[in-house]
């Protein structure tokens, strides 16, 4: 009568049918797909007779083999593609070097053709931009009228309220939108300044602006 596989003997047996010595198995962790199938050949050629494997046993074994295969295979080609999409990413941000872009800010930069930026409008109503200076004090309030839900752009010519030029620089910007029988409330700005330098790091691809500091480049919302 065959020993059945479980036994010191037929295991033994099992690692010499497939060239291997009880130490090289122990330091052997993983098998690969060669490996799992003579090993299962061994397995029925050693089955017990009068228990013998089920066929079901059989091809459950093999479909879960299959499926830890497949699951690697598969987090490789995502691997790949991850690379892939970095690369693209970055190439593409690199050519944003010296373009102006939109990203979200509280903060808004004056130039000569004035301080570009655009607000969040979350439902209709009267929407009111409020510009400070680096010391908080309050220079203009622009009234953009009632304006529907969505993106609305705005450029203010730097002028303050007393009607003086006011100097090139950074100036901190706050939106509220007022609905008809509503409080008003905060809404998203944005602002527009120019891309310095690109750069990767842990937290991925970020984009270095010229005034508004690092932001990350799924944070660009809009290329002049």
């Amino acid at each position: 009568m065959t020993t059945p596989l479980g036994s010191t003997t037929s295991s033994e047996s099992l690692y010499s049918s497939l060239g291997l010595s009880s130490s090289q198995s122990s330091k052997q962790q993983t098998l690969g797909q060669q490996d799992f199938l003579k090993l299962m050949t061994v397995q029925i050629q050693n089955q017990d007779p009068l228990k013998p494997m089920e066929n079901t046993e059989f091809f459950s074994q093999i479909a879960q083999f299959s499926t830890v295969s497949g699951i690697e295979k598969l987090q490789g080609s995502f691997s790949t593609l991850a690379n892939q999409l970095t690369s693209s990413q970055s190439l593409q941000a690199a050519a944003l070097i010296g373009r102006d872009v939109l990203t979200p800010s509280k903060v808004g930069v004056l130039y000569d053709t004035g301080l570009e930026g655009a607000i969040d409008v979350p439902s209709s109503g009267a929407v009111k931009l409020e510009v400070r200076d680096a010391d908080g004090a309050l220079v203009r309030t622009l009234n953009l009228g009632t304006q529907p839900a969505g993106q609305i752009s705005f450029n203010w010519d730097g002028i303050g309220a007393n009607g003086a030029a006011l100097p090139p620089g950074r100036y901190q910007i706050a939106a509220t939108v007022q609905g008809a029988g509503t409080a008003a409330i905060a809404a998203k700005t944005y602002a527009l300044d120019r891309v310095a330098s690109v750069s990767t790091g842990a937290s991925g691809l970020s984009v270095q602006m010229l005034n508004l500091g690092e932001v990350a480049f799924g944070d660009v919302t809009r290329i002049q």
